[in-house]
């Protein structure tokens, strides 16, 4: 995957992870609203950390 469409997916990862977060505060959820700001770093550091999987060639099974 590109580099730019992966900086452009994390920032959507970032934003929304963002408003969930203020959202859940603003219900009062304590323990889900930083779960939720984890998940997301977890998410974005993971798009740019593991390898894109590759097809093989032909012939190999």
């Amino acid at each position: 995957m590109p580099n730019h469409i992966k900086a452009i997916l994390s920032l959507a990862v970032a934003v929304t992870a963002v408003i969930i977060y203020f959202f859940q505060a603003s219900a009062g959820q304590e323990l889900t609203k930083w779960l939720v700001l984890l998940l997301g770093m977890f998410m974005i550091v993971a798009l740019w950390l593991f390898p894109e999987t590759k097809k093989k060639g032909k012939g190999s099974s």
